[in-house]
């Protein structure tokens, strides 16, 4: 079993209604110490999946934890950061 595997099926394990990403995130680490919020972020993915093969609730309730530990990623060397949009400027029309 890959080690992302064995992550998923830690956050599976772990992952309850009503739990914070950061709880769950302390959580996984305490039996996986060098595990990256990243790691966690994508092994919670990974967990959906295989979750939403037998139970759809559940599916939903990881996937709503793994897109909350997603946004909240701010590990250091995390260079897949999203590119800011600029925005629009709003034409001005001259009073005539």
């Amino acid at each position: 079993m890959s080690e992302l595997q064995d992550i998923a099926r830690t956050v599976s394990t772990l992952a309850v209604p009503g739990m914070k990403p950061k709880d769950l995130v302390d959580a996984v680490r305490k039996q996986h110490p060098d595990t990256t919020k990243k790691q966690i972020s994508r092994a919670a993915f990974l967990a959906m999946i295989l979750a939403a093969e037998g139970d759809p609730s559940r599916a939903q309730h990881v996937q709503a934890l793994a897109l909350a530990a997603r946004s909240n990623d701010t590990d250091e060397g995390s260079a897949e950061a999203a590119p800011r949009r600029k925005k629009k400027k709003k034409a001005r029309h001259a009073a005539a």
